[in-house]
């Protein structure tokens, strides 16, 4: 997820959908061995240590690590929390058939 994505959700999310969300990552992550969104020299498993195993839902989180806490695990938010997909618009390629030169043993007929 982009940063500045992760920031509008992060601004507006509660704690108790961040501890939703951790919930369902804590389920749905099979591999923990996978390189982390938020620091690429991490893994989603010290990723899940340093912002989620002591998660407190009745402290106040600065907004910068709400916003890594969404960056990491925000494919497991609810769907209502998303950012929407826009629908690319249908393009159509402009086609002609080539025309390609006629040999000069063609054209000596």
């Amino acid at each position: 997820m982009q940063r500045h994505i992760a920031k509008q959700i992060a601004e507006k999310i509660t704690n108790e959908q961040i501890q939703e969300m951790f919930n369902k990552a804590k389920t749905g992550i099979k591999d923990w061995t996978k390189t982390s969104n938020v620091n690429k020299g991490l893994t989603k498993g010290t990723a899940w240590n340093i912002l989620a195993e002591k998660f407190d839902v009745n402290a106040k989180h600065h907004i910068l690590a709400k916003t890594n806490m969404v960056r990491e695990f925000g494919e497991f938010l609810s769907e209502e929390l998303k950012p929407q997909k826009k629908d690319k618009p249908e393009f159509t390629p402009t086609h002609q058939t080539p025309k390609f030169l006629m040999d000069a043993s063609q054209n000596s007929v």
